[in-house]
């Protein structure tokens, strides 16, 4: 059994987003499934197969997170002394070395990457090739669009 690495915030995330399936959305769907069956003749029923076909799709994410959570490892970068080196959690002040400019990415689970937040998963090109360095080391990406070389400015555990 594979355990998914999670931040203490995305644990949250996910913690969050099943209580309102559960306690919101399921009880939704199935009040809908009933009335639509109070309509009558289900074959042609598009309301009672659209509440079906959602229900199934609440339960299914129910059952995913659920997996996922109880899978978990729970990291909180806070608790962790990595003596600067690039860590699962930790956020990351870059300089591409070709452009000068600079960026910030937290590393995170697959599950919380958004790169529009600046979090990226720790399974990405960037992320490989910044676990273990530390402030100050280069790191070499291989990119689908060719290789970027950053600095890394500074390592914060938040």
């Amino acid at each position: 059994m594979n355990l998914i690495p999670l931040t203490l915030r995305g644990a949250e995330k996910l913690r969050e987003e099943l209580r309102i399936l559960k306690t919101v959305e399921r009880p939704k769907v199935i009040e809908a499934i009933a009335e639509a069956r109070a309509h009558g003749d289900l074959k042609e029923n598009a309301e009672y197969h659209a509440a079906r076909e959602q229900q199934s799709f609440i339960e299914g994410r129910i059952k995913e997170i659920d997996g996922k959570l109880s899978n978990a490892q729970i990291i909180d970068i806070t608790n962790i002394n990595a003596n600067g080196r690039v860590i699962f959690g930790a956020t990351v002040d870059l300089l591409n070395v070709e452009t000068d400019a600079e960026v910030t990415y937290q590393i995170v689970g697959e599950d919380e990457a958004d790169i529009k937040q600046s979090m990226i998963s720790v399974n990405s090109p960037i992320a490989r090739a910044l676990i273990g360095k530390e402030e100050g080391d280069m790191a070499d990406v291989r990119a689908p669009g060719g290789n970027i070389e950053y600095e890394i400015i500074e390592v914060k555990y938040l």
